[in-house]
């Protein structure tokens, strides 16, 4: 009999023997006993179930701590990034001498995504928009080049990816599917003509803006105002760039804008969207999360949102109240219940952040989040759709929309005129 058949046992022959009034004799460290096999028995399963079902996580900083012959972890978040960009791989991609497999800092490395149970990841190009003296185009494209070199490097566990099928292809060869989502609108220089050439590149999501407004989209987090109406979201030119996005089979993610942004892409688009990486506004009520009111708009078009591990973003008590996995569990829950368990997935935002929950303090730990969900009842079929199947749901919805654009449109035309005055 299994260690968690035991438990399961034990613990319901107490409560019986309790229901009909029999003398239980009290162990004081029975209960503790019992949830401890229960909960080993719960992680071995998850680890088993994810050996079978790798699941996809859609934002991992990852390529942006590849520094100077070795790999760093700055402070941990990306605001200490910006004030240490000189240790970023940014300053000069040089990976050719490092190895990837097992490191001591930071939350990712080959050997601790295989333990995590990852079979398909989105790597993240990022590069602060608050670094507006930058050429932040060409630290994308360097962002992208270094990142496409790092998936070669290591063909065992990697395999480069830009569709679905190529997905599949990558997950039958039980290596890690690995994408690209390009983290901010503000790299493509209000030039229909640059997204279509990232999308060229290999991004397959665009982040409409990252802490900063772009010129024709309203950021979350950004304290200045847009130089259009607050309120707006999108302007007309931003309008046109989703149905682009839309037209070219590029997955709009909708993590990082403001609340009247993401109701505005929901206006205009034509195919599913995502959030890369967000958690419930409910449930910690800060503009980087989603509000109810966007969940109960997820019918008109599909969509996903894939749920963010950042300790300050999943509690907003946080640090007086710690973060834990069952804080993250609660968060799916709660959109699952709202938006339907086919609405929810992975971004936990790994490498990007520096507090992370207990129990989910890098890649390797997914396993105790899914053996969570499985204590509180989460039957395979949910979990599956939870570790991948929703997220590819609607990317292949995303494609199939695209296939009837393409026959239907040309490609938007840039403008060669201030963006304002359309």
């Amino acid at each position: 009999m299994r260690i968690g058949s035991i438990a399961a046992v034990l613990s319901a022959t107490l409560a019986v023997s309790s229901a009909q009034n029999f003398h239980v004799p009290q162990v004081p460290f029975l209960d503790h006993v019992i949830d401890r096999l229960l909960g080993d028995a719960y992680l071995k399963d998850a680890h088993a179930f994810l050996r079978k079902h790798p699941l996809t996580d859609t934002h991992n900083d990852w390529p942006m701590y590849v520094c100077r012959g070795h790999l760093c972890q700055v402070g941990g978040s990306k605001n200490s990034y910006i004030s240490n960009r000189h240790l970023s791989f940014f300053e000069q991609g040089k990976i050719n001498d490092l190895d990837l497999n097992h490191l001591n800092v930071g939350h990712t490395d080959i050997e601790r995504l295989h333990a995590g149970g990852v079979g398909g990841q989105f790597w993240s190009i990022f590069y602060p928009c608050e670094e507006k003296n930058e050429n932040q185009m060409l630290w994308a494209m360097h962002a992208i080049d270094t990142t496409k070199r790092m998936i070669a490097k290591y063909p065992k566990d990697f395999e480069y990816v830009t569709d679905t099928k190529g997905f599949q292809r990558a997950y039958r060869h039980k290596r890690i599917a690995s994408m690209l989502g390009m983290e901010g609108g503000q790299y493509i220089s209000n030039s229909a003509a640059a997204l279509r050439q990232f999308y060229e590149l290999g991004v397959r999501y665009m982040t409409l803006t990252h802490n900063c407004h772009t010129e024709w989209a309203e950021s979350c987090c950004d304290p200045n105002p847009p130089n259009f109406d607050k309120g707006l979201g999108l302007t007309e030119f931003g309008q046109k760039l989703v149905k682009e996005m839309n037209r070219l089979g590029m997955l709009v993610d909708i993590s990082h804008v403001a609340h009247s942004t993401m109701h505005a892409v929901l206006n205009v688009t034509r195919a599913p969207v995502l959030f890369s990486h967000s958690s419930s506004n409910a449930l910690c009520g800060i503009e980087r999360n989603v509000p109810d009111a966007v969940l109960e708009r997820l019918d008109e078009t599909d969509g996903v949102v894939m749920i963010n591990f950042y300790s300050r973003f999943v509690n907003c008590d946080y640090p007086n109240t710690p973060a834990t996995v069952a804080t993250v569990a609660d968060h799916i829950e709660y959109i699952a219940r709202l938006a339907g368990r086919h609405r929810v997935g992975l971004g936990a935002d790994f490498s990007g952040i520096d507090a992370t929950p207990e129990g989910l303090d890098d890649v390797s730990q997914y396993p105790n989040l899914f053996a969570e969900l499985m204590r509180r009842g989460w039957s395979k079929k949910d979990l599956k759709a939870l570790s991948s199947e929703n997220f590819l749901r609607v990317w292949k919805k995303v494609e199939k929309v695209a296939e009837k654009l393409q026959q239907e449109e040309v490609a938007m035309e840039d403008l060669f005129a201030p963006i304002h005055d359309v």
